[in-house]
């Protein structure tokens, strides 16, 4: 009898110490919430989104030329309002699927006549450096899409295939930890430090939040980060080899992530820790 009484008293500890973890996380995670909303009212991606205006409107490189009356991101040429959330998608001039990076060197190289190799060098800025031409055009772009529903085609081949090969990179393991991008965001509830992991596999509010908050400010960096460097960072810390900027198996994880994301309203720049 006092067997079954300790035993049920040590169940009862250890339920209370489960539920009392599980509160904790449940405020740490509300806290941070409060926290990020906060910063957005002051989020600082807002001036990398007007640098970004003035150069999509400015006539630039050797032909002289605006991206504002010539680069079509998929809704005819200059329209830049709420291409971000139909992105990625095929271009039939590139015979491609391109995300708004990617399509965005395309003009620059194509229509401006800029140095593709010299735009790609160094596309990302380092910590509380001044954002690269690239960071504030994709901060304008994405900032033009607030509030639009997300809506990636897969009417193409060639975009269905993408979304197959994103989906196969998400799952396939390798390098020296033998991870992949599910190790971390297939489980539900799952954190790094106060760093909440959402589970893209199989949580629709969560694949939602993955897609339509990024590009993102990241208060920790000072700067704003786009999709094609969060998915490079979470290749570094993955341990695999880097990901090459503007690479297909960039843009086919990207339209993984945004075809999964489809309906939801995009709500980026956000800011992030």
């Amino acid at each position: 009898m006092r067997q079954q009484t300790w035993a049920t008293a040590v169940a009862a500890i250890l339920l209370g110490v489960a539920c009392g973890s599980a509160q904790a996380q449940s405020n740490a995670t509300d806290e941070i919430a409060k926290y990020r909303a906060m910063l957005q009212e002051g989020n600082p991606a807002e001036l990398v989104a007007m640098r970004g205006e003035e150069l999509f409107k400015a006539k630039r490189g050797p032909k002289n030329v605006a991206l504002a009356d010539t680069c079509d991101f998929g809704l005819g040429a200059g329209v830049i309002k709420g291409v971000y959330a139909r992105m990625p998608r095929y271009f039939e001039d590139a015979d491609a699927v391109m995300d708004f990076e990617s399509r965005l060197v395309w003009c620059m190289v194509n229509l401006q006549g800029m140095d593709r190799a010299a735009l790609t060098k160094s596309p990302y800025s380092g910590t509380a450096q001044r954002q690269t031409d690239l960071e504030a055009l994709t901060a304008f772009g994405v900032e033009m899409s607030r509030g639009v529903p997300v809506n990636v085609p897969q009417s193409h081949p060639k975009e269905r295939a993408s979304y197959d090969r994103g989906r196969y990179a998400f799952f396939m393991r390798g390098g020296p930890y033998d991870f992949s991008c599910a190790t971390c965001h297939s489980v539900t509830g799952q954190r790094i430090r106060l760093q909440d992991l959402p589970n893209i596999a199989s949580n629709k509010s969560d694949a939602d939040r993955a897609f339509t908050t990024w590009p993102a400010y990241r208060v920790s960096q000072g700067a704003l980060r786009t999709m094609q460097w969060r998915l490079y960072d979470c290749f570094r810390q993955q341990r695999w080899p880097e990901l090459v900027f503007l690479s297909p198996t960039s843009v086919d994880l990207i339209t993984f992530l945004g075809v999964n994301a489809n309906g939801a309203k995009m709500d980026a720049p956000a800011i992030k820790r």
